[in-house]
């Protein structure tokens, strides 16, 4: 390789990588900026109840796809830790469900708060080609109705918490 073209090279690569730098500090511009006009929409989360009683659906280990804005089933929410994948174990109890996540705070969900649970194809831009997302639509503080979706190891669980619901 002569000097002209290796000078050529080294120019190219480092045009390319400060457009990929430029392009990844857009991306996380715009998910703070998200997160910012949606803290006064979203709120509070629930707090954690001091004590539950016994178990209505057993703990379901999965994925926590993340939450929605309804009616959008892509609108992710962006406020806190809400809006991050996670391995997740998911258990209903008279009282809620609780939604434990693994390197992030546990959700709580009130009971007064659920309004439906059901099975989706596609939710926080996770789209299968079955229902296979745990969406359970509840309402917060705020008023805002949001979606948060579970993705079960085992799809055979969701008739648990179908009949539970």
């Amino acid at each position: 390789m002569n000097t002209g073209t290796l000078v050529g090279s080294l120019i190219m690569a480092a045009v390319v990588a400060l457009l990929i730098a430029v392009v990844i500090s857009a991306m996380i511009r715009g998910w703070r900026r998200r997160a910012e006009q949606q803290a006064e929409l979203i709120g509070s989360l629930p707090p954690l109840p001091d004590t539950v009683g016994a178990a209505i659906v057993p703990a379901t280990r999965g994925l926590y796809v993340g939450s929605t804005l309804v009616p959008n089933w892509n609108d992710r929410v962006a406020v806190g830790d809400l809006g991050f994948r996670n391995k997740a174990v998911l258990t209903r109890y008279p009282e809620g469900i609780m939604l434990q996540r693994i390197g992030a705070g546990p959700i709580w969900i009130p009971q007064e708060s659920i309004t439906a649970i059901r099975t989706e194809r596609g939710l926080a831009g996770k789209a299968l080609t079955h229902d296979g997302i745990l969406a359970i639509r509840w309402r917060l503080r705020s008023g805002v109705e949001i979606d948060t979706g579970f993705r079960a190891d085992d799809r055979a669980d969701y008739d648990k918490w179908l009949a539970a619901a």
